[in-house]
């Protein structure tokens, strides 16, 4: 898919891309700004689930490619989202048990698509992240996946700790990344699974956290204390596809 155009400013831009159906990440409106358009366009995200942010004019023109904003930036999902739904439907078709990656809070765009690169070649059905202080689709992530994105769908949900729940009544349990957890070597990591992976500084969220069922964590001899977080999250999914072809073969 070719990737471009993912930064729309103008109401007029921005007010059409909504109404097409546009998937829009994320909008940025000046703040205090009552004009009938901009108060048309804050309505029409608001109805689609767009995260609004308001900000300075500053902070516009920080933004701003053209510098034409008319007080309005959004910035443009470079891929469509998938459901839930469409990733249990993906493991059910290859009959297999699902395995998903959850992120919590990753912001940084070349670690996510890094992470959706990882999961495709590990097998992993689908990519569950939240719609809030997390990057999205973003043309930069579509291109760090090198492509995965055409093949690994990628959902985003409002809650990440509701959707666990919801996963959980279907059979999934959870792995929490973690450093205080046990050595993953120990853990049993087959059947349906969903690893979670937490953000590049905090880790992975308290109440995430109290959703998952275990904690693992991966040994390190080295002086410096943590793993980059897509790093990580290859090297726990790749634990996850060493024991399901040990279970294969036994």
């Amino acid at each position: 898919m070719e990737v471009q155009n993912f930064t729309i400013e103008g109401r007029n831009a921005v007010l059409e891309a909504l109404r097409s159906g546009k998937t829009i990440d994320r909008l940025f409106v000046l703040d205090g700004c009552q004009d009938g358009p901009v108060r048309t366009i804050v309505r029409e995200a608001k109805k689609s689930g767009s995260l609004i942010n308001f900000v300075s004019k500053e902070r516009l023109d920080q933004l701003s490619e053209t510098k034409k904003h008319q007080g309005v930036i959004a910035y443009a999902a470079a891929y469509s989202y998938a459901t839930i739904d469409e990733i249990l439907q993906k493991a059910e078709e290859k009959g297999e048990p699902p395995f998903l990656i959850l992120l919590d809070g990753i912001e940084d765009p070349h670690n996510l698509g890094a992470i959706i690169r990882t999961a495709n070649l590990a097998g992993a059905h689908g990519v569950i992240i939240p719609k809030r202080r997390a990057v999205g689709l973003t043309a930069t992530v579509a291109k760090t996946s090198a492509g995965a994105l055409n093949y690994t769908p990628v959902a985003k949900v409002t809650n990440l700790s509701a959707t666990m729940k919801e996963l959980k009544e279907k059979g999934l349990w959870f792995v929490c990344a973690d450093m205080q957890g046990e050595v993953m070597y120990r853990q049993n990591l087959t059947g349906p699974i969903g690893l979670v992976i937490g953000n590049e500084g905090d880790g992975v969220s308290k109440l995430v956290r109290e959703n998952c069922d275990f904690t693992a964590s991966i040994p390190m001899y080295g002086e410096i204390d943590s793993l980059n977080a897509s790093v990580a999250a290859g090297v726990l999914a790749y634990e996850v596809v060493r024991q399901r072809i040990s279970e294969t073969n036994q």
